[in-house]
């Protein structure tokens, strides 16, 4: 009965302890960066903090700029301190068309300096500083800055269809325990170069999506749609995924468990199983 009672005692004060720990642990301060030309920034960034919010331990920010064109006027671009305070920004802007050098730099501080970032979608055919972007450009040089941080270079997109994803398995603890999908009429980005010419580059997942050709054949296209990579001296940790055109794939549970796993292993916060750390899993 001693004995008994002794365990009953224990497993009370370790369950006390874990819920005083989970009370007590600070939520991951994320700032959702969004605006620009061809999605429903409206409605996206809205579902995107519900979503997170709901899932882990995470308190959402929302840098929003309502400028519907490819050069929506964004503070990131101009203000030096637009991350201070943060522990991981959330890139999900769409400006194809800005291009000045010193104000991708400026985007990229925060990321240089050792802060975490997400890339959603247009983020990937954002900032694109040469006009020949749809060439390969060299990792490292001058014309490769939002490449290198992102770890892939992207150009374009076919026709919308439903995309095939399939997870690589055993490739990350963001992806452990998910299932294949197929989305909705979705936008498969291409990868202008083998995305393992850049060097920290770690695939995810693949997408696969039928495509019509200009005389009229279909072809299957297959490009990597998620990933992670180490951005900079501090080699950042870095989580992208092209997947999220539609606001029906935004709020998809499938996606928004796949943005949630990689905010959280960005930040240092997933253990090798997938699972959040103390502290920063659902309330």
């Amino acid at each position: 009965m001693k004995k008994a009672n002794s365990y009953l005692i224990t497993t009370a004060l370790f369950f006390t302890l874990i819920s005083v720990v989970l009370a007590q642990t600070p939520p991951l301060k994320v700032l959702l960066i969004t605006g620009g030309c061809c999605h429903d920034y409206v409605h996206q960034k809205d579902i995107l903090k519900a979503g997170l919010e709901q899932r882990a331990n995470i308190s959402v920010t929302q840098l929003y700029c309502p400028d519907a064109n490819t050069h929506p006027n964004l503070a990131c671009l101009t203000d030096p301190n637009y991350a201070k305070g943060y522990d991981l920004i959330i890139h999900d802007e769409c400006g194809a068309d800005i291009k000045d050098k010193n104000q991708v730099e400026n985007v990229l501080k925060p990321h240089r300096e050792g802060i975490p970032g997400v890339n959603l979608h247009c983020a990937m055919h954002s900032y694109r500083v040469s006009p020949d972007f749809v060439k390969p450009m060299q990792p490292g040089s001058e014309n490769a800055l939002w490449f290198d941080y992102l770890g892939l270079q992207s150009s374009a997109h076919g026709a919308r269809a439903p995309i095939n994803i399939k997870f690589i398995p055993h490739s990350s603890p963001i992806t452990a325990g998910m299932s294949d999908w197929t989305t909705i009429d979705e936008e498969l980005y291409n990868n202008v170069q083998p995305p393992s010419n850049f060097p920290n580059h770690a695939p995810l997942a693949r997408g696969t999506q039928m495509q019509k050709q200009k005389n009229g054949s279909a072809k299957l296209a297959d490009y990597v749609v998620a990933w992670t990579n180490n951005y900079g001296p501090k080699k950042v940790r870095v989580f992208s995924t092209t997947i999220g055109h539609s606001n029906q794939t935004v709020s998809d549970p499938r996606y928004l468990d796949l943005v949630t796993q990689g905010v959280l292993w960005a930040a240092g916060k997933l253990d090798a199983d997938g699972k959040p750390y103390p502290g920063y899993g659902k309330k």
